[in-house]
């Protein structure tokens, strides 16, 4: 099992390009099984979860082959039954449901595993998939779906406890761009990944109208098309090396980035008093810390609000910010482990159901911690970076989930870390 080392009072410099964005690929890849026809996607990160996924598409009988950033599938023969040892894997799994149904007819999908970050339960899918016309059965942990007559276009709200949800969208459109008629996804969510979706099955020759908005129109079509397609740029790796070249940058410069999806963490950034300046294009972002920083109050909110995968990261800045700071997570409540594990490093951090109050220290010492999910990771690496001495992370495939070769472009920025095997 490998831990990174971490050598603190790091100075970061330099430029790095940003990875295709791990939360877009995911249901991407699996949207290939829709049709028969060779899909070829670009900027697939080469990370854990995209790797469990690809390890899924063959299982389940697709020609899957991978070069670099590039992933080409042919799903010309496919069986309907996801295997349990990958699905209990990753939660993401859960988006071959509506591609299996909608091609198929039937689907056997094991109940999903994922990160330990509180309660995401699979209640919306299966609603939206029981609109369209599906039967559900749930036994020994599998979900088995049948549409014997065919799935039918309905209109469908998917309101959720806490707002909308992005796997639900995205598994409800996939399967509603191959049923009968028109399906119109109500309280839809809006983030850039499920856009980016949607312009996927779009250039396959799907009907798609409204991304990105809170109701999207989809009507179907009998089959879909081959396509060559490039995916959008990580939006949570981006924000977690602004926020480090925040928290220990002399000017670092990020290529292939989006401005438009780095709003709610740019703002924040300037209202703690750092520097944040985009290119013309806004696909090239260069950040410097400020001279006086300030704490910030964020309240995390669906798209285009304050995300839920940035918390862990600002807290980590913010525990070395002068002030105070009140941190709010209202999508995942449970979500901050990461807390007393950067407490450990010195940090003064009081959690009370859901939000983080954090008062500024001086400095942080480096000690070992242990990373509990795929964001607390990234916020102790930053954490590491500021402190003083050495940081041991441990239960590092955790981030190894959603940030490609991490290690290497702090490396290339000038940052001092070393991956070791246990």
């Amino acid at each position: 099992m490998d831990k990174l080392i971490v050598h603190g009072n790091s100075t970061l410099k330099g430029t790095i390009n940003i990875s295709g964005s791990k939360n877009a690929s995911l249901p991407i890849l699996a949207a290939t099984l829709l049709t028969d026809q060779p899909c070829i996607i670009r900027r697939v990160p080469d990370v854990s979860d995209t790797n469990y996924m690809l390890q899924i598409l063959r299982a389940l009988g697709a020609d899957v082959e991978r070069s670099s950033g590039t992933v080409r599938i042919q799903a010309s023969k496919i069986i309907s039954d996801a295997p349990y040892d990958l699905v209990r894997r990753m939660r993401a799994s859960i988006c071959v449901m509506g591609p299996l149904l909608a091609r198929l007819g039937q689907a056997c999908v094991s109940l999903p595993g994922g990160c330990v970050i509180g309660d995401r339960p699979v209640d919306l899918h299966l609603k939206g998939l029981k609109g369209l016309g599906a039967n559900i059965d749930v036994e020994g942990g599998n979900m088995n779906f049948t549409a014997p007559n065919g799935l039918k276009g309905a209109e469908i709200d998917l309101r959720g406890k806490h707002g909308p949800t992005v796997l639900g969208t995205d598994n409800l459109m996939m399967a509603a761009v191959l049923a009968e008629g028109r399906t119109v996804i109500e309280s839809a969510a809006g983030e850039p990944e499920v856009v980016d979706l949607a312009e996927f099955l779009i250039q396959m020759g799907a009907n798609i109208e409204g991304a990105g908005s809170r109701r999207i129109t989809i009507d179907g079509v009998s089959s879909l098309n081959a396509v060559d397609y490039t995916v959008i740029p990580d939006r949570i790796e981006a924000g977690t090396f602004m926020v480090a070249a925040a928290m220990v940058g002399e000017g670092v410069t990020l290529n292939r980035v989006n401005r438009e999806h780095l709003t709610a963490s740019t703002d924040v950034l300037q209202e703690a008093g750092h520097i944040v300046e985009f290119n013309e294009g806004g696909d090239k972002v260069t950040v410097h810390p400020g001279e006086v920083p300030q704490g910030c109050n964020i309240t995390t909110a669906p798209f285009p609000g304050f995300p839920t995968d940035m918390q862990a990261q600002f807290t980590a800045m913010f525990a070395t910010t002068p002030g105070i700071s009140v941190i709010e997570d209202t999508i995942f409540p449970q979500r901050f482990m990461h807390c007393a594990e950067i407490s450990r490093m010195g940090a003064n951090i009081r959690v009370d159901n859901g939000t983080a109050i954090v008062s500024g220290v001086e400095s942080l010492s480096g000690a070992p911690v242990m990373a509990s999910d795929l964001r607390a990771s990234a916020a102790l690496v930053l954490a590491g970076l500021k402190a003083r001495g050495t940081t041991e992370i441990n239960r590092l495939y955790h981030i190894d989930r959603g940030y490609e070769h991490i290690d290497e472009k702090i490396l290339q920025l000038g940052g001092s870390v070393e991956r070791v095997r246990e």
